[in-house]
């Protein structure tokens, strides 16, 4: 299965957070995001990986996933 848009957007933002720290996480603000960003931290939610519709912190399932998407994109960027 290719990435869609939907997953590229979700690993973009998965992309967002810093690893360094479990004390840092971002907010999505429905007034300066576009609706492609606010739609895709929804389904990261939705799927558990985040804490809160509007992004929060990453879950332990998030964190596993944005260690991998950031591991991946660093390897394609070498």
């Amino acid at each position: 299965m290719p990435f869609n848009t939907e997953l590229i957007s979700e690993l973009n933002i998965l992309a967002r957070y810093n690893l360094d720290t479990t004390q840092e996480g971002i907010k999505v603000h429905s007034h300066g995001a576009s609706n492609e960003v606010i739609e895709a931290v929804t389904r990261l939610h939705q799927k558990g990986l985040v804490t809160q519709p509007d992004g929060g912190y990453l879950t332990s399932l998030g964190r596993e996933a944005a260690e991998h998407s950031q591991s991946v994109l660093a390897m394609l960027k070498v």
